[in-house]
């Protein structure tokens, strides 16, 4: 088992930052892929960005430009730095770790989420 212990949500105004982590913990495997997803409400769950334990990151085509991904591969740690926020970031964040051999239908372990909320 793998457990995501998220923080760094909170209220924003736009225009400004915030970072977000995401710790994992358990059953780690070396290879793994780990980033973050949103879903506003009414609204499907997207990408925000993710990053291979070897470096390689894919963004969500939204928040290009502003967020940056990270990790801490010692502390299997991954961080999102999120600059210029709008409103339209408003979601709750999901925390994703996938370790490999998963199939199409398998989507790793979640985080429990943590609110992003950016007022105008």
């Amino acid at each position: 088992q793998v457990q995501l212990v998220e923080s760094g949500g909170g209220l924003v105004q736009a225009g400004g930052s915030l970072r977000l982590s995401c710790a994992a913990s358990g059953s780690i495997f070396s290879v793994n892929v780990m980033g973050w997803y949103r879903q506003a409400p009414g609204k499907q769950r997207e990408l925000v960005a993710i990053i291979t334990s070897g470096g390689t990151t894919k963004y969500g085509d939204s928040v290009k430009g502003r967020f940056t991904i990270s990790r801490d591969y010692a502390k299997n740690t991954v961080v999102l730095q999120m600059n210029s926020l709008n409103p339209e970031d408003t979601a709750v964040y999901y925390c994703n770790f996938r370790p490999p051999g998963l199939g199409p239908n398998e989507s790793g372990y979640w985080g429990q989420g943590t609110q992003v909320t950016v007022s105008s």
